[in-house]
């Protein structure tokens, strides 16, 4: 027979208390002096009823449980409960009058109010405190004023006045500001008056380098000494960061009694699983918190890399059960330093797992990060401030640009070229049987174009001490970001040959060095002479403090604003002067530093977007094994797919027919259709609206529906024999070291003054121009004399060419350079005038230029790509036909979209064009007539007229 629901609630509630340390105990069976916890079911309370469970801790009672069904909103049943705190009958112990502790429980959700706080509030808990947790926070919130031994009816200090943490907290002495910066003193005073409220999250958020580390042991120091917290978790995003913070611990002298913290309190720095519970700070990562909640060891690799950078396999973390070692109350704050923003999404059950107060110190907060701490910003410190303050120091950005970096190359056929495997790095010679073109966004992940690599190092090194660091003569503290470990050795190799160096001038810091510990590394850059130049993948991207480096050098693109903050701001800390000489002599000061620009990274919209390829540090083997274990989660299939639609371009005829064979007639292509689309979130909702006969289906039924889709889309894949071949064909695909392209520079120098020149001269060229070029006669006149015509636009880019090196956009004409024309005036504007440009990281087409007129012309007061004004103007002439009554069939819609992007890229549409791609494989000029008819002329004039307007 099935129990009833508040019957397996209660079911469940015991097994919860037996696990928390409590004796659970009928009335009839009470011994209230079995062990130091005592839960007595059903206790009867005269007037009042029977409190679910009665709680008894060494001997008197403390509390009471009150127990719902599964699903009971428990806010609601605190009045209550509120009531069985006082219904206690006369001549029974007690601590005190109301009893002081009261839960709400369902088994799967509890709410804790103490009682003791000032005004007391509710909040959620993971599991029940220990007996001996609420016995510690008796003894210090309740002074005995000599009666330990009471045992009779009158409360225990019931006329005292509480002592809790929340308690002292409103009596902190005022703040020692000395060695403080302002903002640190702004950020502790707030998070204090903050906590004061019982608000139990909050975010700090103070520019990389200013102190956030410095800030938070401060407010610790206060917290453990003054508000008597008696266990704080500091959580790091990595190991080495972990030994770091440990560091700045063990050197904060206190201004309150002149002792170093770890002579005052002990700190521990989690290397193992074993917790120091007299350690009044630990500090560890979260992933072997996360090892410890699971009852696992943690292998000691994975506490030295980024939870953020680990690669899971699991889009999340298995969820976490009670463990008896590490009762709810272990912590009282937590404070996360920088962690990776998958902590507040992913890893949040981890947090969430202690009762404790959070607080989030960080530099660069996404959206995830505001909404886990409640929107609750006590610091609000960004980059700006702090170079206004002299925290900071500001930067630079010198621009290199090649020709290879921005448009790829070829390699033209019965040239020889090395063939390097990716994993051993084997190289072995091949002549090419046809040509091998390849984009830019292919170098250093399918090719390697060796004289690419070697013309940025070339570029930086003649460019160094002439306008990066004039008048300088030693290479300064250079960090350099790669886009993986094999494009980093590629990258450290020319660097030393370039400038003529050995092994100690460049030295590649990644989680795969050997022979040298990381963090010796580390340290050597920071502290001593070599090395000069880093190079590193995502080591020292986040937290790392290595004041002497001066220049920031990306060789590799970065989506995540969040991680490009932070990788810039591994410049921005400011260093004394002597101890910049110590490692730099011929440095005088550290007044700003330099980011070296080799792929646009400065000038690309940074987003938090997530492509279609989610698991880029996990093996492709590992993701089909995953697959075909049954896992179905969105990363990981995303992630295959991905994979999928980069091998389905490479396969040769006979691949093809092999894997069509083994999907049952389908090609690899159609296969990987149907994978993306079972990953769809509509198709989800549709699926579990059939599938739970419902129009507004709950999160877990939408998730039982996506899994079964995923699930029913991946089968084919759980077949050994297809992931054996398509293993085999990954495998095969080797990287090409293009030896025989020689690259050229096409740009060098401060993309700033780059800016301004390029604005000035094109502003000018219109001016000097407007009457001799067609296309600015046209784009002159209000309203126009005739309509523009493509080739009108096409003349106007010769004519830029023809004065490219008056725009003082590029020293030489390479082939094709009109095709470029928008690309760098759009980036001109976007860096002299962000608020009022959009699309910039977009490849833009010569219509553009029409935009680009116009806004230097003050026709337009936003830059907007040309298609993009366009589809605007469509909408409103759609808009205007359906209000006249006018109604279009899916059909002629699809059509009116093939003319729309016409006119975006040509201007304007003649019945001509109707022969020629797109429109000739849907028809051509006869289909369109016969789904238009004698209204085509009419559209057509209208739209050419409308949408270039």
């Amino acid at each position: 027979m099935t129990p009833a629901p508040e019957a397996e609630a209660r079911r469940q509630i015991d097994a919860m208390l037996a696990a928390c340390g409590w004796l659970v105990q009928d009335v009839s069976a009470a011994d209230i002096h079995a062990g130091r916890g005592v839960a007595i079911r059903e206790f009867p309370l005269p007037g009042h009823g029977f409190a679910d469970y009665l709680l008894y801790v060494d001997g008197r009672a403390a509390g009471v449980i009150e127990a719902k069904k599964v699903g009971t909103t428990l806010t609601g049943v605190e009045i209550q409960s509120a009531r069985y705190t006082t219904g206690l009958p006369d001549g029974l112990p007690r601590w005190h009058n109301p009893l002081p502790f009261c839960y709400e429980s369902t088994g799967t959700e509890t709410r804790f109010t103490n009682g003791l706080d000032p005004e007391p509030r509710s909040r959620n808990v993971f599991a029940f405190h220990r007996p001996e947790l609420l016995a510690d926070l008796l003894d210090s919130a309740l002074p005995q004023h000599g009666l330990p031994g009471n045992l009779g009816g009158a409360s225990i200090a019931a006329e005292s006045t509480p002592q809790t943490f929340l308690a002292r907290l409103q009596q902190m002495p005022e703040l020692k500001t000395e060695g403080l910066w302002p903002a640190q003193i702004k950020a502790i005073q707030n998070l204090e008056v903050s906590l004061k409220e019982n608000r139990p999250r909050a975010l700090i958020q103070m520019a990389t380098g200013s102190g956030k580390t410095f800030t938070g042991i401060n407010f610790i120091y206060r917290l453990i000494k003054f508000a008597g917290a008696r266990r704080v978790l500091f959580l790091v995003d990595r190991g080495n960061l972990g030994r770091q913070t440990l560091k700045e611990f063990q050197q904060y002298v206190s201004p309150y009694n002149n002792f170093k913290f770890s002579e005052e309190y002990i700190v521990q720095q989690m290397t193992s699983n074993v917790l120091d519970t007299t350690a009044r700070v630990t500090i560890c990562t979260i992933q072997r918190l996360f090892s410890m909640l699971k009852g696992r060891e943690l292998p000691e690799e994975l506490d030295e890399e980024s939870m953020g950078e680990l690669g899971s396999l699991f889009k999340e973390p298995e969820p976490i059960t009670y463990n008896p070692d590490i009762p709810i109350g272990t912590f009282d704050i937590i404070v996360t330093d920088e962690c990776h923003r998958s902590i507040y999404n992913l890893w949040r059950q981890v947090l969430e797992y202690f009762d404790a107060y959070l607080i989030g110190l960080t530099a660069t907060p996404s959206k995830q990060t505001f909404g886990f701490f409640n929107k609750n910003l006590v610091m609000e410190y960004g980059h700006p401030h702090a170079v206004a303050d002299g925290v900071n120091v500001n930067y630079d950005v010198y621009r290199i640009k090649t020709s290879i970096t921005e448009q790829g190359s070829e390699v033209e056929a019965g040239y020889y070229v090395d063939k390097r495997d990716r994993e051993t790095r084997e190289v072995r010679w091949e002549q090419l049987d046809d040509d091998v073109s390849y984009e830019a966004k292919q170098l250093d992940r399918d090719v390697v174009a060796v004289d690419q690599i070697r013309t940025v190092i070339q570029t930086y090194r003649d460019k160094l001490f002439t306008e990066i660091f004039p008048n300088r003569t030693e290479v300064p503290k250079t960090l350099i970001f790669a886009k993986d470990d094999s494009h980093a050795e590629d990258i450290v190799r020319i660097v030393r040959e370039e400038f003529g160096k050995g092994n100690d001038f460049a030295q590649k810091i990644t989680y795969r060095t050997t022979g040298a510990r990381p963090e010796d590394l580390i340290a050597s850059f920071r502290n001593s002479y070599f090395p000069r130049i880093a190079v590193t993948v995502d080591m020292i991207a986040t937290g790392t403090d290595i004041k002497a480096v001066e220049c920031v050098f990306f060789m590799r693109t970065v989506k995540s604003r969040a991680y490009f903050e932070q990788m810039k701001g591994r410049g921005v800390r400011i260093i004394d002067d002597n101890d910049l000489q110590a490692v730099t002599p011929d440095a005088v000061t550290k007044d700003h530093f330099v980011i070296v620009d080799a792929v646009g990274v400065c000038e690309m919209d940074q987003t938090d977007s997530l492509p279609l390829e989610r698991k880029k540090n996990v093996g492709f083997e590992k993701l089909l094994q995953a697959v075909a274990f049954g896992n179905t989660e969105i990363d990981v299939v995303s992630s295959v797919a991905a994979r999928l639609a980069r091998m389905e371009k490479k396969l040769d005829t006979e691949d093809q027919q092999k894997i069509t064979e083994l999907l049952d007639g389908k090609t690899l292509k159609q296969f990987n259709g149907e994978l993306v689309e079972a990953l769809e979130p509509d198709k989800h909702l549709t699926r579990a609206q059939k599938l739970f006969d419902t129009s507004e289906p709950d999160d877990k039924q939408r998730k039982q529906a996506a899994a079964q889709m995923i699930g029913e889309a991946v089968k084919p894949l759980c077949n050994p024999e297809l992931r054996e071949l398509l293993l085999e064909i990954k495998k095969r695909n080797e990287q090409i070291i293009d030896t025989v392209s020689t690259d050229t520079v096409l740009f060098a120098g401060f993309s700033e003054e780059k800016a301004q020149g390029v604005v000035a001269s094109f502003e000018q060229f219109i001016e000097e121009n407007k009457d001799e070029i067609t296309a600015l006669q046209v784009l002159y006149s209000q309203p126009y004399k005739q309509r523009l015509r493509f080739e009108d636009v096409r003349e106007l880019a010769e004519k830029l060419v023809a004065q490219v090196e008056q725009l003082r956009i590029y020293q030489t004409h390479p082939q094709g350079w009109e095709k470029r024309v928008p690309d760098e005036l759009w980036a001109a504007y976007q860096k002299l005038e962000a608020g009022k440009v959009r699309g910039a990281a977009a490849n833009h087409i010569l219509t553009d230029l029409v935009s680009l007129v116009r806004f230097a012309m003050q026709q337009e007061n936003e830059l907007v790509p040309f298609p993009e004004k366009v589809q605007v103007n469509f909408r409103a002439w759609v808009e205007q036909q359906q209000a006249s009554g006018k109604r279009f069939t899916d059909e002629q819609r699809k059509w009116l979209e093939m003319i729309r992007d016409h006119i975006a890229a040509n201007l304007q549409i003649e019945t001509d064009d109707f022969d020629y791609a797109p429109f000739a494989q849907e028809g051509g000029i006869g289909k369109v007539w016969q789904i238009f008819g004698e209204d085509l002329e009419c559209i057509l004039e209208e739209l050419n007229e409308t949408l270039a307007a």
